[in-house]
């Protein structure tokens, strides 16, 4: 299993894993402080390594008239004030090569996350690699996990194998998403970190009209189930008032109930990888 060396710890199929969340799009400085400060109190008291996630601009919302985020140098500021004060490493999407080039003169940004429906550009994912910063690849919903293999070839094509592939579910029918668990076992034969997404396993694409809609109430259960299979991370977007957030609020878990779910899957990881 390959490792990848971030900040202080590492992530790896075979270690303990590890925690990416936050809010799915960045709101305000206060706003990404406020939520950082929870799940970093949370990580520490459960003594569990994590990443903070959220993204400067969703490019991808349903509709034009969706709100998709702050300016990429707004968000630099934000995530700097994150990282010196919290301590942890940086997560965040890039939809285009001009952003991969602006993240590659910064340190604000550890992890640059393709979205699934762009796992397949090749320029894009050949300028992410460039950047030589660690690249998270959303699986796309349209995509086998024996596809996998050609997202990483265009990766290391360009000098870069500090890769992980997020599995966040596959397209069922209209406005709807299913996980085949098997797609991890498969994904993790390719050596790199996988990585479960269980708040995206739950949306409805599209399923409200002009947003997507989303079922919370089963991130615990996928959570718990990929984890028994084994993962180097788990992903979890998570916010103080879902119902409220600006971006996929139906599947975002309730900060509340953070903390318990976490407990939960310590247990499981130090059965799992026994």
């Amino acid at each position: 299993m390959k490792n990848i060396k971030i900040a202080n710890f590492e992530i790896s199929n075979n270690n303990n894993f590890i925690l990416i969340a936050g809010p799915c799009v960045m709101e305000s400085e206060s706003h990404s402080l406020m939520m950082a400060e929870k799940i970093a109190t949370i990580c520490q008291k459960l003594n569990i390594n994590f990443v903070f996630k959220s993204s400067f601009d969703k490019a991808n919302r349903s509709s034009i008239n969706s709100k998709r985020g702050l300016d990429i140098k707004q968000a630099e500021t934000i995530f700097n004030k994150i990282k010196s004060t919290y301590n942890c490493p940086i997560l965040t999407d890039v939809h285009n090569e001009s952003q991969c080039e602006f993240l590659s003169n910064s340190d604000s940004v550890d992890i640059l996350q393709i979205p699934a429906f762009l796992c397949r550009q090749t320029d894009l994912l050949i300028s992410a690699a460039k950047t030589k910063k660690i690249i998270n690849v959303k699986k796309g919903q349209f995509l086998s996990p024996h596809e996998v293999p050609n997202i990483f070839k265009k990766i290391e094509s360009a000098g870069n194998h500090n890769i992980m592939i997020t599995e966040r579910g596959t397209s069922f029918g209209y406005n709807n998403l299913i996980n085949d668990f098997k797609s991890l076992d498969i994904m993790k034969s390719y050596l790199y970190p996988v990585i479960f997404d269980a708040t995206h396993s739950v949306q409805e694409p599209g399923g409200m009209g002009e947003k997507s809609g989303g079922k919370r109430e089963f991130v615990s259960t996928l959570a718990k189930a990929a984890v028994a299979v084994g993962v180097a991370g788990i992903f979890i977007e998570t916010h103080n008032d879902p119902d409220n957030a600006p971006s996929d609020g139906p599947n975002m878990l309730q900060i509340e109930n953070l903390e318990s779910l976490i407990s939960k899957l310590i247990e499981l990881d130090t059965v799992s990888k026994k």
